[in-house]
């Protein structure tokens, strides 16, 4: 049995049938036999399962688990109310069939769960990978200066790749509209923004405004990954770095790719940065060998051919739209929806640092 997993319920995160449920202000996040009779008609495993919730993820909830001898993973979104285009399980999973199908590298998805009386929510199961994250530490086999820049040129090469994907080999050409994917993502989270919160933030409308107005042409449309960080991003175990796996794939789209490049920057931990308390995502890469912002930029560039002179409003685009996602959890944990959540309570001064931060990329 793999160490930390569980086999009975937990009476309020997990419970055996959804009557146990009954009486309980939050709805639960497995129903065991529900999602039993799922697998079974998958055929996946036999018997009942065992099961641990792992991951870093803030928004969507990941499950390892283990049927027989079999194990895999189960990822589905947080519990309704759900706002519309957000914690889209069926998309994510369209997409990473895709991508695998012109050899990106993403777990192989099992089966696809769209009946929401199973668990309130669509789910899917993929594969079970075996690898290394790189968020507060370095992997023995990386952690040398020269293995350490290694890794951070593989995080490049490996966006570069995906922004390159051939979409229709891909089955994603209809995946998106990328023609005014820009303009969409101002006017989608400006009416998003009011909906997500229960206090004054002024410099949500004040960023809007500068992004409308400031927005830079689009240079070409590609396959946008929506969350790319070293936190995504699985390492297969040993050196040289080689990645076994991008991961959560919830908000692709077709777009710019300059979008998800302003977001890997705006998120990331260099040695010249002292890090947002929100956006301080892999402090591991503030160790030497790691590339600063800087560097990413100049090879990024250098391998896509792109302009990256207007970055800097693809970086407050992130932070902006970084501002109106966490502001929802933060209103949901305010409101008693994610109990035993440490990372929703720092969203208080959290996210004003955030818009702050954006704020003063404008200048």
């Amino acid at each position: 049995m793999t160490a930390g997993m569980h086999t009975e319920p937990d009476g309020a995160e997990v419970v055996r049938t959804a009557a146990d449920a009954a009486g309980s202000a939050l709805a639960p996040l497995l129903v065991l036999d529900r999602v039993e009779e799922f697998l079974d008609s998958e055929s996946l495993g036999e018997g009942p399962l065992a099961w641990k919730r792992i991951g870093d993820g803030q928004s969507n909830i990941t499950y390892l688990m283990r049927r027989g001898d079999r194990e895999f993973v189960l990822r589905r979104g947080p519990r309704p109310p759900i706002a519309k285009s957000t914690h889209d399980m069926l998309r994510e999973a369209r997409v990473q069939k895709g991508v695998a199908q012109v050899g990106l590298p993403v777990p192989e998805i099992f089966a696809v769960c769209d009946d929401e009386s199973v668990l309130g929510v669509p789910f899917y199961v993929m594969e079970l990978l075996t690898g290394d994250v790189i968020i507060d530490e370095t992997p023995p086999a990386l952690n040398t200066v020269d293995g350490r820049r290694e890794a951070s040129e593989v995080l490049v090469d490996t966006l570069v790749d995906l922004h390159a994907v051939d979409l229709e080999a891909a089955g994603l050409t209809t995946f998106g509209r990328p023609d005014g994917y820009l303009e969409r993502q101002i006017d989608t989270f400006t009416r998003l923004a009011p909906l997500v919160t229960e206090r004054d933030l002024p410099l949500v409308a004040e960023l809007a405004e500068w992004l409308r107005t400031h927005r830079p042409a689009s240079q070409r449309a590609a396959l946008v990954h929506g969350d790319y960080r070293f936190g995504n991003v699985m390492f297969a175990p040993g050196a040289p770095a080689r990645v076994e796996a991008v991961l959560d794939w919830e908000m692709a789209t077709l777009g710019d790719p300059l979008a998800d490049l302003g977001y890997l920057v705006a998120m990331y931990a260099d040695a010249g940065t002292t890090g947002n308390s929100v956006t301080d995502l892999s402090p591991a890469t503030r160790q030497p060998g790691y590339f600063t912002r800087e560097e990413i930029v100049d090879r990024y560039a250098q391998r896509s051919g792109l302009d990256v002179s207007s970055l800097d409003w693809y970086r407050v685009l992130a932070l902006w739209k970084s501002s109106v996602f966490l502001e929802d959890m933060f209103t949901r944990w305010n409101a008693g929806e994610r109990p035993g959540d440490d990372f929703a309570p720092m969203l208080e001064t959290g996210v004003p640092e955030l818009l702050e931060e954006a704020r003063a990329l404008t200048r």
